[in-house]
């Protein structure tokens, strides 16, 4: 349903009404009341079986990242919020880790779908303390992922400023690094949890200008960050590689250096600067080299060509930026239209995006203002034909196909809501019988 390999650029636009028109092949059309179908979806998130739920929201998520649901939203915007956090919120006993995983990302669609707006300002308010109760607790570390990318959607829309962005890189580094008390064991993170809780760290970190001077925690963030560069598990190496071009992007050690040559004197406040300052350029010195490594790393044994050739592409470019200044460039072809980043920040946000989004990232950049705004993405045509738009690749395999997830869960809601309907029917019928 999320095929983050659908790069078709040949998406138009549909519009949001009740009932959606899309043509296949320019002939065939699949006809479906999308606003009928998600308000079943959403009266049957109060369903007590835990796979009704997961099927609601499913079909949930995939109607938000196929289109753009401003009409649903807009009349069910607050029901949806809630009965997604009460999936996750702490001490929830019928949610399984499936549940919590679809809710949480369905909460992400929301986010992005209602923009910058008071209605992402309430996402954020409401959502941020279960996230932060959930994620500081021990159990169920398979649901940790999707929370975090969560956690980093609300907080790149709806969060305010500095400090609830600073709050929530937080929230992301304490998964990885607990702070450890007289009741707290330390666990040690696996690799997927360590390539998420970064790679979330980065993508919020990309929207920082005006950091807080914290020594300490910065040459503690980049020790740490240089030692993922030596782990064996690639996914790691590169999210940290990421994570570390960003922090050099926006002039950690600079700063320093700035705030160390500003005092007229040698006071106790510019010695601790400039030592803060000589220990960082010696970080980055063993960083350069780690990176210069991983540009020309053989490989191992089974190691898939494909990531390897990434690995080192991604860090050529974080070499050349170290030696020469320069930041990758991406141009990206998005139906008649060039959506292109010139930094770190930049790649790092649209990465990050298109993951969350997958097959959706093509509909949702042409019609999302908010995401047009974030990458300055202005298209030149509109892709409108009274309601219809030729079928991508991805939602062929969500709609049309009969094995669809999407098709799977909404026959299986079709069903369940037949079975209540039968059995109210019968009950009735039954005390009619009893009456007589």
């Amino acid at each position: 349903m999320l095929d983050s390999d659908d790069d078709s650029s040949s998406v138009s636009s549909s519009s949001t009404s009740r009932t959606d028109h899309i043509s296949v092949s320019g002939n065939e059309e699949v006809h479906f009341d999308q606003d009928g179908l998600l308000d079943q979806a959403l009266d049957a998130l109060d369903e007590k079986r835990g796979s009704t739920r997961e099927r609601a929201l499913s079909v949930i998520i995939g109607a938000f990242t196929s289109n753009m649901q401003h009409h649903f939203v807009d009349k069910k915007f607050a029901t949806l919020l809630h009965q997604c956090l009460a999936s996750i919120k702490k001490g929830s006993k019928k949610a399984s880790a499936k549940e919590i995983a679809l809710a949480s990302h369905a909460i992400g669609l929301l986010t992005l779908t209602v923009g910058c707006s008071d209605n992402a300002r309430e996402i954020f308010e409401e959502s941020v303390r279960p996230l932060d109760e959930f994620l500081t607790s021990k159990s169920h570390l398979t649901k940790i992922p999707s929370l975090l990318e969560c956690l980093a959607i609300i907080t790149f829309v709806g969060g305010n400023g500095l400090e609830e962005t600073e709050r929530s890189m937080d929230i992301l580094w304490r998964v990885i690094h607990p702070r450890l008390g007289s009741n707290v064991v330390a666990v040690k993170p696996s690799a997927p949890l360590i390539t998420a809780v970064v790679s979330a760290w980065s993508f919020l970190l990309s929207t920082m200008r005006n950091l807080k001077l914290n020594s300490k925690n910065w040459q503690n963030s980049i020790s740490y960050l240089s030692s993922l560069l030596d782990k064996e598990d690639r996914p790691v190496r590169i999210a940290a590689g990421e994570a570390l071009a960003v922090i050099f992007e926006i002039g950690i050690i600079e700063k320093f250096s700035a705030d160390s040559k500003g005092a007229s004197d040698m006071s106790q406040e510019e010695i601790n600067l400039q030592e803060s300052y000589t220990h960082l350029q010696g970080l980055k010195g063993k960083v350069i080299t780690q990176v210069k490594n991983l540009s020309v790393e053989a490989g191992g044994k089974g190691s898939a060509k494909k990531d390897l050739n990434n690995q080192r592409n991604l860090f050529r470019d974080i070499v050349e930026f170290f030696e020469c200044g320069y930041s990758p460039e991406i141009s990206m072809k998005i139906g008649g239209d060039s959506l292109q980043t010139s930094s770190w920040s930049q790649m790092i946000q649209l990465n990050f995006l298109k993951h969350f989004l997958g097959g959706g990232f093509i509909k949702h950049i042409q019609e999302n203002e908010f995401l047009q705004d974030v990458f300055n993405f202005k298209p030149k045509r509109r892709y409108l034909n009274n309601n219809e738009h030729r079928m991508s690749s991805g939602e062929k395999r969500m709609f049309k196909s009969p094995n669809s997830v999407q098709n799977k869960a909404r026959t299986q809601l079709l069903n369940k809501q037949r079975l209540l309907s039968e059995g109210r029917n019968l009950g009735h019928y039954a005390a009619n019988m009893v009456d007589d």
